[in-house]
């Protein structure tokens, strides 16, 4: 008897049928634009095939042999150690969040729809601005998305950053802005580490000025103490004001909103998301009530209005992005659906409330602080001299690679480093006073 290969599993069919189909001689023919000198040609030393029980046998084998840290790193520079309530997990693993991707018919997604209403809320009081978007990606690319916004309003082509910008947040904006010729200029720092205002008014008086960024904490973890100055400059010389910000220091430090910044963008990964090899973060992107920065916004914004019964209803109110709207009109392709790392966050700051957030932001203070005085206990100094937040850069008396090394023969994740003597520490609510103490004390040693 013959069997008939099914009609939906073409990949079961015969090659020569397949290649004859799309018009090729033979499988080398589709790879004939890969230049030969990078082609793989060895083979594929995989084994046997394996049975479902010895594969989930041989990856529990493989797990006891990694390495267990101490304690939780202290390697921040952007992504940083925090607890995650169980409730976020719980909430977020529901399957109707969990699996839900975007809505493309939102209104029938009422659940999905009030979940982005409400962390778009929480969001816009803590920051203190009138419109924020459903989530982008990460901080690097609301960054990116910022400076494109401020570059469609004012067709100027010169963004000026603190050279105390996360490099990595750099590096994504230059990838972004590079096809419209756009120019990234940056605006040094004094010894406290933070924005110079001289130079940022220099680089202002051409008036081809787009954008002014400023980090709060910068890179350095140092807080910057006058950003009014810069938010005025920017509007007195025609160009948009955006800011940076971790939002747990905002229990601590004043939002984007009490300065005057036009637009706020940051990341929610500390706001509930654990650190998972680099991901899934959120982009938190908020600007103030003004017509012109709305209409511009990338992304979704979900509204609130009434049925025909008089009952509360979800909808979006602002479709920006191009699988909306025509290519020509779309102020972005933002298209990945980040609402599950927005509930997260959301379920996150519920629990907390304003005076928790107060809070942690304060026990981080004391902690990241205690980490800082008991380096210099041991001879660790702090090359600049503002005032911080969770992270902090240190410079040792000897190599950093020297004390990295004692460190992880310890099982401590240490520092970022910087330069061949400094690394920038991160310390959260996660670190207790014993992994803190026994750190420095393996530092010690080292020196």
């Amino acid at each position: 008897m013959e069997l008939t290969r099914h009609p939906w599993l073409p990949n079961l069919g015969n090659i020569d049928e397949m290649l004859a189909s799309i018009g090729v001689s033979s499988v080398e023919d589709l790879f004939r634009d890969v230049p030969p000198a990078v082609r793989f040609r060895g083979g594929f030393h995989i084994g046997r095939p394996m049975s479902e029980e010895e594969i989930v046998e041989r990856l529990d084998n493989l797990e006891e042999k990694n390495s267990k840290l101490t304690c939780p790193p202290f390697l921040g520079a952007g992504a940083c150690p925090h607890y995650v309530p169980q409730a976020v997990r719980f909430i977020t693993s529901r399957s109707e969040f969990y699996t839900a991707y975007t809505p493309y018919q939102p209104e029938i997604s009422q659940g999905l729809l009030q979940a982005m209403f409400e962390y778009q809320s929480y969001m816009a009081e803590l920051l203190e601005m009138e419109v924020v978007n459903s989530s982008l990606y990460d901080w690097g690319s609301a960054l990116s998305e910022a400076v494109l916004l401020s570059h469609r309003l004012t067709s100027k082509k010169k963004i000026l950053v603190p050279s105390s910008i996360n490099p990595f947040h750099l590096q994504v904006m230059r990838t972004w802005t590079a096809g419209k010729g756009m120019e990234v200029r940056e605006v040094p720092y004094d010894s406290r580490g933070n924005l110079s205002q001289d130079h940022l008014e220099r680089e202002l008086q051409g008036g081809d000025v787009a954008a002014v960024y400023a980090q709060q904490p910068n890179f350095f973890g140092v807080i910057e103490e006058e950003l009014e100055f810069l938010t005025e400059s920017a509007r007195k010389h025609g160009a948009i004001s955006i800011m940076g910000v971790n939002p747990l220091v905002l229990g601590v430090l004043r939002p984007p909103g009490d300065y005057g910044f036009d637009v706020a963008v940051g990341d929610g990964q500390e706001l509930g998301l654990q650190l998972n090899y680099g991901g899934p973060m959120i982009g938190l992107f908020a600007t103030r009530w003004d017509g012109r920065l709305v209409r511009q916004m990338p992304g979704r914004i979900v509204g609130l209005t009434t049925d025909s019964k008089g009952r509360d209803s979800y909808t979006l109110v602002l479709q920006t992005r191009e699988q909306f709207t025509r290519r020509e009109k779309a102020t972005s392709n933002i298209t990945t659906n980040e609402a599950l790392m927005a509930l997260a966050s959301l379920v996150y700051l519920s629990l907390l409330g304003r005076e928790g957030l107060r809070e942690l932001g304060e026990e981080i203070m004391r902690r990241s602080h205690y980490t800082s005085n008991r380096f210099e206990e041991i001879g660790v100094i702090r090359p600049l001299e503002g005032e911080f937040f969770e992270e902090f850069l240190v410079r040792f008396p000897l190599s950093y690679g020297v004390v990295r090394k004692k460190l992880k023969e310890r099982r401590f994740h240490g520092g970022f480093q910087i330069g061949e003597r400094e690394a920038l520490f991160c310390v959260t609510e996660a670190h207790s006073k014993a992994h803190i103490d026994s750190m420095i004390e393996t530092v010690a040693e080292a020196m």
